[in-house]
Order: structure tokens, then C-alpha cells, then sequence
């Protein structure tokens, strides 16, 4: 008797951009084959080199010449929140300034207010339906950031949320815990005060709870400086939880170079990065998370240091920062483009900053981002002629299949 394969899925007819050398290369195999085995991929490589397979105990699907590529990662969203700031957006443009909309109730106090007055269920519904876009584009894990509840009960409730989010749909979701995201009104004048409230209660909380996976703070001049930064994370050291930082978007406070010292594993925005920070990322082998939404939702003019993190080598991941403020933007493969277009990456940069190094942003570089050997398989089919259409064109989605963890998602 034949020593067949112990495949469940095997994919023929099919080309592959693999993603397995970064950002070099898409790590392209035209006329390929991917077969699947207990929801990891189990072999990849041109279809002529396919083993003999028994046909009659295997799902073959003819890819019909379609691309592949691994289900993409987008590793930095806000997508749990309450109401909207779609009136601050029209004040903008009629002129107000944002002191002028923060001093009338708006601004992130108002989404603080919102959604500690949403209901659980509440929450619950309106961040499926922004998920459920990203994940009818492609993506197959999210990364969701809780710091819209300011004190303990409702960034539990927001971590909760987001954990609820991961049974409803075929999507991983990496929950992290941002309470040090800005000072609520209650602590007005006090932030010293409230960093002890994230510090010795909420992170202990949210740790013994088991409801993170990461702990982020935004280190900057409107949200909290170094110190109280470094508190945050020595916190999260001392609950095994794992560093992340929104740093140098709107100036340089040393935000990266800290995040450095406790092997962050991102930093995130980085607009006013140095190359000193640079360095440090990439001593740390941190990956530089570059959010192109919030810098066109925000009309920045201080572009991140591309050239530097090319030129040290560090990892570059892109994301949505889907939030009500900043980036209200659920759309992943527009992502592409702007990175394309407002920072000149690349597309084989852009491609592998929502799959390689979008799994390295979240320390799943192991398991997702690659079509590879044991790699989960959690792959996209894609109706394109070659990868660079998934940089190029957006607004007619080429998705036509989507797998998670080898079963077909939709």
C-alpha cells in the first residue's frame, strides 16, 4: 500500500506569494501547489514537484490561476468604542481648532464618555461590523487596543468585548491593554495619580483576568511623558506582559528608545523618529508599525524615517489604526496604498507590513504572515494578475476565498 500524504486540502493551479523572505521578496512560486494538514500548511512548492497524493481521501481545489497569499494581519486598531466623531470632523473643516472642539466636550473625552455609557452589547455590534470589513478583505488576524473606558470596569468591559469579537468570527484577535492612553477628566491635572491607578490596579486586573496579550501607552506631549511611560511598562514586566508604544507621532520624547529597554515589541506612528531610535529598534528587533490612515486623516506633513529603518533594517508593518479620531478607517487594503503613495514603501514593503512583519509586530512571526511549512494556515485567494494589484487598485475587492486555519472562512 502506497505511504500516501495525511492531507486534508490540497490547492493546485494556483501562484503564491509567500511572503516567507519579508519584505526582499514577495517570495513568489507561479504555477504552485499548497496542501493542508490539520489546519497548518503541510507542503508548498511548484505543482510539477507534487508527491503522489490519493485524490479519493483529499479535497483538491483548482485555484484557477489565482494568487495566494497569507491571510493578512492588520496589528494596530482602536475598533472598540462608543459613538462617533463624524461632527468634530465637519467643525474641523469649518475652522474650529481642536482646542476649540475639546473645550466643547470633544476630542477623545467624548469617546471616553460614549463608550462608558454603551453597554457591553452595545460595543459588542458596532465593532463586528468595522471587523467584519476588515475581515471581508482579507484579514485573518487583528490586533484591538482597549483605552477608550479610562478606569478599570470599562477597560474590562473593552478588553471583554474584544475577546467576544474572536468567538464570533474567524479572526484571531490579540488584545491590548492601553489605559495609559489619555487622562480622563476625573483626573484633570493629576496624571501622576492616574498612572498609579493603571499601574496598581488595572494592569494587575486585567493581567490576573488573563484579558491582554500586550500592554501600549501613548508616550507624548498630550498623553504621558517618559516617566510615567516607564512605569506603565515596568508594570507589565512585573505581569509577564509583553511592551508596546504609540511614540514620536507628534514629537520626539525618547518614547522608543525606552520601549527599547524593555524589548517592545513595536513602536507605533514614529513620524518624529531619530535615527538614535532607529538604532535602538533595531538592537531591540522591534518592528516600526506605520499607520498611513491617521497620517492622511490628520493632514501630517512629517513623513516616518523610511529611509533610516530601511537603512538599519528594521521591520516595517502597516495597520489600519481604525479609531473614531484619528483614522476612522476600516480598510486595509486602502492601507496598501497609502503606504504606497504617502510613504513611498514599496509594494513587496507594503505587502509584507500586512503579513511577515505585521505577525513580527505581534510576536506571532512563528505561526502567521508566511505561506511556509507549519505556518497556521490562514490564507487569501486573491484575482489578480501579479501582487503588486493588491497596492494598486482599491475600492474592487479581488478577494474571492478565504481560509482560516485551513477551513474555508467564506
Amino acid at each position: 500500500m502506497a505511504n500516501y500524504p495525511q492531507w486534508q486540502t490540497l490547492i493546485i493551479n494556483v501562484n503564491l506569494a509567500t511572503m516567507s523572505e519579508g519584505s526582499l521578496n514577495y517570495g513568489v512560486i507561479e504555477k504552485g501547489a499548497l496542501a493542508i494538514s490539520n489546519g497548518k500548511i503541510a507542503w508548498l512548492g511548484k505543482e510539477n514537484d507534487l508527491p503522489e497524493f490519493d485524490d479519493n481521501n483529499i479535497e483538491v481545489i483548482d485555484g484557477k490561476e489565482q494568487w495566494l497569499t497569507p491571510g493578512l494581519i492588520d496589528c494596530h486598531t482602536h475598533l472598540v468604542y462608543g459613538g462617533n466623531r463624524a461632527n468634530e470632523f465637519e467643525m474641523r473643516l469649518e475652522g474650529k481648532s481642536y482646542q476649540e472642539i475639546a473645550n466643547a466636550g470633544g476630542g477623545i473625552v467624548s469617546t471616553v464618555s460614549a463608550t462608558r455609557e454603551a453597554s457591553e452589547q452595545t460595543l459588542f455590534k458596532s465593532a463586528l461590523t468595522r471587523l467584519t470589513a476588515l475581515h471581508h478583505q482579507g484579514v485573518t488576524t487583528v490586533e484591538i487596543k482597549s483605552g477608550y473606558g479610562l478606569d478599570t470596569a470599562n477597560e474590562i468591559k473593552m478588553l471583554k468585548v474584544a475577546g467576544r469579537l474572536a468567538k464570533e468570527l474567524p479572526v484571531t484577535v490579540k488584545r491590548t491593554f492601553l489605559g495609559a492612553h489619555a487622562l480622563p477628566l476625573e483626573y484633570k491635572d493629576k496624571p501622576d495619580e492616574y498612572i498609579d491607578l493603571v499601574c496598581q490596579e488595572m494592569i494587575p486586573e486585567v493581567a490576573r483576568h488573563q484579558l491582554a496579550d500586550a500592554v501600549d501607552a501613548f508616550c507624548e506631549d498630550i498623553g504621558f511623558n517618559a516617566e510615567q511611560t516607564e512605569q506603565v511598562f515596568a508594570s507589565a514586566k512585573t505581569h509577564d506582559l509583553p511592551i508596546k508604544i504609540h511614540a514620536e507621532q507628534l514629537s520626539n520624547l525618547g518614547g522608543t528608545e525606552l520601549a527599547a529597554k524593555y524589548d517592545a515589541l513595536s513602536s507605533d506612528h514614529i513620524e518624529f523618529l531619530d535615527e538614535t531610535g532607529v538604532i535602538a529598534m533595531k538592537k531591540a528587533n522591534m518592528t516600526a508599525v506605520l499607520l498611513p490612515g491617521a497620517f492622511y486623516f490628520l493632514r501630517e506633513t512629517q513623513l516616518p524615517p523610511i529611509a533610516l529603518l530601511r537603512e538599519h533594517n528594521v521591520p516595517m508593518a502597516i495597520a489600519t489604526d481604525a479609531n473614531p479620531g484619528s483614522s476612522p478607517i476600516n480598510n486595509i487594503q486602502l492601507m496598501l496604498n497609502m503606504a504606497c503613495t504617502l510613504f513611498r514603501l514599496t509594494p513587496i514593503e507594503a505587502l509584507a507590513g500586512v503579513t511577515c512583519n505585521g505577525a513580527k509586530a505581534l510576536g506571532l512571526d512563528s505561526t502567521k504572515g508566511q505561506l511556509s511549512i507549519g505556518y497556521d494556515a490562514d490564507i487569501a485567494f486573491w484575482d489578480i494578475k501579479q501582487p503588486a494589484e493588491l497596492c494598486y487598485q482599491f475600492g474592487v475587492n479581488p478577494l474571492k476565498k478565504l481560509f482560516k486555519a485551513g477551513k474555508v472562512a467564506f
